[in-house]
């Protein structure tokens, strides 16, 4: 989600000429995401695999060809295993999350690349993701759900270890960096149709109700639009001053319950009085996540272009029509 977003908003800086290089395994997408860029000859795609080591192995002799042609390489590691049903699967998100991401920031120091920016979650947070100052800071302490609670917590952990693995590169003369906690993302071409903007829609659309945890009862949430969390990773990867190995919160301050966004959603698709039911339990699910931005803000000219309400026009437009 977030790499074909990437591309799509890269390609349009026509001034600069970038050229990218990009794979994925299609493991949360698929090839219909790209086909509108796959024709540009500033764009070469790899249907390879963060994990595999031979396919690695090509991705980086094709920069080594390549990189005296340009002023600077510049490595963004979107991959995750990120969908809510993997926070659980411990192997699968430490291979892909962990493992992947430190040999992808090795492969970049070995190039000489310039810069890595590092994507990663505020799932960091945890159970604490917000309070009464307007958000969570980056500099705030972290106190983490243990396995006691939930094997959910793992995910966090091994994103958690990222940042560390980008901090130390930076600290040690090796590349230039930094790390991004997204909150809550969502695209009008989201995979997973139970993330919840798209199952919300679609429940909607295709039964007229919609069935939520009974932690929606309670939870809210703010939600960042891909257009806005992709320009914050540009913003930040022309911005040599931020790339000191820390951390950044990137998400909005527009707050919304779950059961006012299933309102909101059946509104707009002109839906009176949408049937709620509630089933099943999540455990170590936050009440809240606020997350605080004053820092990328201090420090980058970055800021959310599109609101939430803008944001569900398209996505409803795009889920009626496909």
């Amino acid at each position: 989600m977030t790499g074909n977003e990437l591309v799509r908003q890269i390609l349009t800086r026509e001034e600069y000429q970038d050229h990218i290089l990009g794979f994925d395994n299609f493991y949360a997408s698929s090839m219909e995401t790209i086909k509108d860029c796959l024709n540009n000859e500033r764009f070469q795609f790899y249907q390879y695999d963060i994990n595999n080591r031979k396919q690695m192995a090509k991705f980086e002799s094709y920069i080594n060809n390549i990189k005296e042609k340009f002023e600077e390489v510049i490595y963004i590691n979107c991959a995750a295993s990120v969908h809510t049903e993997h926070f659980y699967h411990v192997y699968e998100t430490y291979e892909t999350n962990v493992v992947g991401m430190n040999e992808f920031l090795q492969q970049a120091i070995r190039i000489g690349a310039q810069k890595y920016i590092n994507c990663s979650t505020s799932e960091v947070y945890s159970m604490n993701s917000w309070n009464e100052y307007g958000g969570v800071k980056e500099s705030d302490y972290i106190t983490m759900s243990n396995a006691e609670h939930s094997q959910r917590t793992s995910y966090a952990a091994g994103k958690l270890l990222t940042e560390f693995f980008i901090k130390d590169a930076v600290n040690e003369g090796k590349i230039k960096g930094c790390s991004i906690r997204f909150a809550n993302v969502y695209s009008r071409n989201e995979r997973y149709p139970k993330h919840i903007i798209p199952y919300i829609i679609n429940s909607l659309k295709n039964e007229g109700r919609v069935i939520l945890l009974e932690n929606s009862k309670k939870n809210r949430r703010t939600f960042l639009n891909n257009y806005d969390s992709c320009n914050a990773v540009l913003v930040l990867a022309s911005t040599d001053s931020a790339l000191d190995g820390s951390v950044y919160n990137v998400a909005t301050d527009e707050e919304i319950t779950i059961i006012d966004l299933v309102k909101l959603c059946a509104k707009k698709m002109r839906i009176t009085d949408p049937k709620i039911e509630f089933k099943g339990y999540r455990e170590s699910d936050p009440e809240r996540r606020l997350l605080s931005t004053e820092k990328i803000k201090s420090k980058t000219q970055w800021k959310p272009q599109i609101n939430l309400d803008n944001g569900l026009d398209e996505c409803i437009a795009f889920y009626l029509k496909n």
